[in-house]
């Protein structure tokens, strides 16, 4: 017998996010474009401006992939979607072992990262600190690194998909505003004179309490999925 269950879905996106939003792509390829622009003894409202371009590429691109994907599960017939929805739930409970192995084994064995050629075309970008060229490599990064580390979205996209309307729209818009926080936060701090250093430390010595939240939030959201798609909790 199915339970009917009204899901926390603000809350499920919040901490969905939240947890997504420390990405170690993005907000790397952010330190080293501004370390780039601060070599070039460039001002600070430069600084902030072409920043700014950079995280509004980046949200675009991100929130664009998601709606033209959520906008797909939600067209496709229900007997299908069923089946989608326990295969993408099986992925991300894959993807969330994955992450969980890398906090105690970091870097053996498979991991989720992006591919090595795909890091040198972005450190290659980073160097074009003109707009069109932060705007070219914010859409890139949030291209390269969805197949990679775009697990929660997904989790989330299809967990929205299942009542494609204007609440589920906006909850994907927010999805991503809270995404690109770290970033503005970071930009904002070293345009206030935070050294680059700092925060670049915090990064690395944090990296890996990250992969564990993660994982544990994929898993439990790809069993959700699972219980969902066969009957076993209905939306309220």
């Amino acid at each position: 017998m199915a339970v009917e269950a009204y899901l926390p879905t603000l809350g499920i996106v919040t901490v969905t996010a939240a947890i997504d939003s420390i990405n170690p792509c993005a907000i790397g390829v952010l330190i080293l474009m501004l370390s780039v622009i601060l070599a070039g003894h460039k001002s600070t409202k430069h600084m902030l401006f072409l920043g700014s371009v950079y995280i509004a590429s980046v949200m675009t691109v991100y929130f664009l992939a998601g709606l033209g994907l959520m906008f797909f599960l939600a067209n496709i017939p229900l007997y299908v979607t069923e089946y989608i929805s326990l295969i993408v739930g099986v992925l991300i409970i894959i993807a969330g072992l994955i992450e969980i192995k890398d906090f105690f084994w970091y870097q053996k064995g498979f991991s989720l990262h992006i591919p090595v050629r795909y890091v040198k075309m972005i450190h290659n970008l980073s160097e074009k600190t003109t707009v069109m060229g932060v705007i070219l490599l914010g859409a890139f990064v949030s291209a390269v690194e969805l197949p990679c580390t775009g697990a929660p979205y997904l989790a989330i996209i299809a967990l929205l998909s299942q009542y494609f309307d204007f609440s589920a729209l906006m909850l994907l818009l927010y999805y991503n505003v809270i995404f690109v926080a770290p970033l503005i936060i970071i930009l904002i701090m070293v345009a206030s004179g935070k050294k680059l250093y700092d925060i670049k430390k915090w990064k690395q010595s944090n990296r890996h309490y990250m992969r564990l939240a993660m994982g544990l939030l994929l898993v439990g959201m790809g069993w959700l999925l699972m219980v969902i798609a066969n009957g076993t909790i209905n939306f309220g």
